[in-house]
């Protein structure tokens, strides 16, 4: 799945470390206008990655085995490598876990990515000092980018906040440290934290998430200058702006007494250091007392007027999230630093406010399935080259991680062109499909239903998802939604007629299936609180806080079992709407 790779906040490697934020927009210029460069020859550009990574990698275990040290041009290894499923890799993950050298890396491996595992078993990938290096090159190129966008708005890039742990997940037989993909961004970044971020590195150490946020949101209050906010998801930085909300009170009166309150939960060693690294600010709570006081409320817009940019995934799911930061944020520009995951970065936002990402040419060797082609076990492939504007296609991607040909379960959509080199857009996971019978709804068609809906009836919603009912066959949809705060649904039955229109809109074989034998959806307004819930349930089965993520669509149709429905609206075959009533939502 997409999300935005907070390495790029902190790109930069040791040789590099003296750097400061007033050489930035030289340096990234700099790496920027090089990949620029390669744009325009995409073919070359990426024939030249191909071939420097399979001779550095050709004497590596599985190298041999498939004979890298023959091959000689990209066709040959598109004929001569097979596509292979994380499934083929394991045995050799395996033995780079219990220490073994040179099983998929010719460098040592320092690190070992694992996946959220959102959308199932959790995976391991290597990471390497050259698999860093090629993935950091594209970190700054996008920062390039996002300075350059914010110098064309009169927009400055600043200091930014971020709540993501940094606890790794373990350590391998082998010696080797693992977990998410951000924690050994911002681990291997350590020494350049604290020139980007408003807060102590330490902060990100606390393991319980209220108190690591409270504590992150009290050293970012300090900087009334702050310019940027960063997570991985759109849902991440609405939960950072909820904890701002709730607790603005306790943490005007921490930034106006210099303590950390008792309640915040805290091993002693941490809240030792970071009570050495809070200090009182009397005036700035003051400051925010006041706009407390004025607006009734504390939202980031408020607490920093000068905020600049947040940096999140876009794509996806991302649109209905983006539905309720103009709520807590105006106008501020969204940019989608790279998308990528943890087996590789695959786009470069050109721009702020943008879904499509130009392909990362310096990053992997990409390959695109054509739809035609899903269902076979060796796909015919199309090069970056030969992609066409509109077309959807699944992703394979080689890189320095030791994967070759590796199909991800990305679904990716080609917006256009930058220069020679595709502009792309994630849709959604490869399987990820409703289905009461044929009609395959993906996320991105009911994210696309609920975005319009929430325009139309001018509501905001926590969250939602669609899934089927248990007892019947076909099934009929259940459009379980949690209103946002204390808002209300005045017109239930018309919500779910306007569902049922605009599915029909956006995914057509939906319409279909419901003029044959597929029943009448019904709307499930959820309890308060009932998506927190599907949250740390997330967590209890070994999610990581940082890569948290609603599925907006389930096949498991017990996934949201055991949750409070407030209301339930069915929308029978023989229901009076009043077409008046719903053009006047419109």
């Amino acid at each position: 799945m997409q999300e935005s790779n907070l390495g790029q906040f902190c790109p930069l490697d040791e040789s590099k470390m003296s750097l400061s934020l007033a050489l930035l927009p030289a340096f990234t210029n700099h790496i920027k206008a090089q990949f620029i460069d390669k744009t325009q020859c995409v073919a070359e550009a990426q024939e030249r990655f191909l071939m420097r990574l399979l001779k550095a990698h050709q004497k590596t275990a599985l190298g041999k085995e498939l004979n890298l040290e023959a091959i000689r041009t990209v066709e040959q290894f598109r004929d001569r490598v097979p596509i292979l499923s994380y499934e083929a890799y394991v045995p050799y993950v395996e033995r780079i876990a219990a220490g073994e050298k040179a099983v998929l890396n010719p460098a040592p491996v320092n690190y070992i990515n694992l996946t959220s595992g959102s959308t199932g078993n959790k995976k391991l990938v290597p990471v390497t000092q050259p698999f860093q290096a090629s993935l950091r090159r594209a970190d700054i190129t996008s920062l390039g980018f996002l300075l350059e966008a914010l110098q064309r708005q009169g927009l400055k890039f600043g200091k930014s906040m971020v709540t993501n742990s940094i606890q790794l997940q373990g350590m391998t037989s082998g010696g080797i440290e693992y977990g998410p993909v951000s924690v050994g961004s911002l681990r291997k970044g350590k020494f350049w934290f604290e020139h980007i971020f408003s807060l102590p590195y330490e902060s990100l150490l606390i393991l319980d998430t209220l108190a690591r946020h409270y504590i992150c949101l009290l050293f970012a209050l300090s900087n009334a200058n702050l310019r940027g906010m960063t997570a991985n998801f759109p849902m991440l930085i609405l939960r950072t702006c909820s904890y701002l909300e709730d607790y603005a009170e306790e943490l005007i009166n921490s930034l106006k007494t210099g303590t950390i309150p008792a309640w915040v939960e805290i091993s002693p060693e941490l809240r030792h250091i970071l009570n050495r690294e809070l200090s009182a600010h009397p005036q700035r709570a003051a400051q925010l007392q006041a706009i407390l006081q004025t607006a009734g409320r504390l939202t980031p817009q408020l607490a920093w007027p000068n905020l600049s940019y947040i940096c999140t995934a876009r794509g996806g799911t991302s649109d209905f999230y983006f539905e309720r930061f103009s709520d807590y944020f105006g106008d501020i520009p969204i940019f989608g630093g790279v998308y990528g995951t943890a087996e590789g970065t695959f786009g470069i936002f050109p721009d702020v406010n943008t879904d499509g990402s130009i392909l990362a040419l310096e990053s992997s060797f990409f390959e695109f399935i054509p739809a035609d082609q899903w269902d076979t076990e060796q796909p015919k492939t199309l090069l970056p080259q030969e992609v066409q504007v509109g077309e959807r296609y699944r992703i394979l991607v080689t890189s320095y991680s030791g994967f070759y040909r590796y199909d991800i379960g990305d679904v990716v959509e080609v917006t256009g062109f930058y220069n020679q080199t595709p502009m792309i857009v994630f849709r959604h996971r490869r399987g990820g499909l409703l289905s009461s019978t044929t009609e395959k709804t993906t996320e991105f068609h009911v994210t696309q239903v609920m975005k319009a809906l929430q325009q139309e009836f001018d509501l905001q919603l926590e969250d939602f998802c669609i899934t089927l009912s248990e007892q019947e066959f076909p099934s009929p949809y259940l459009v379980n939604i949690e209103l946002a705060g204390d808002r209300t649904l005045s017109h239930p039955l018309a919500f779910l007629a306007r569902f049922e229109y605009w599915m029909q809109e956006v995914n057509s074989p939906y319409g279909t299936v419901r003029q044959g034998q597929v029943p009448p959806p019904r709307l499930r307004v959820l309890a308060p609180g009932s998506f927190a819930i599907v949250r740390q349930r997330q967590i209890n089965r070994g999610m990581f806080d940082s890569q948290l993520k609603i599925p907006h669509i389930s096949e498991d149709r017990s996934f949201l079992s055991g949750l409070i429905v407030e209301q339930e609206i069915q929308l029978a075959l023989d229901t009076p709407i009043d077409l008046s009533m719903l053009s006047s939502l419109s």
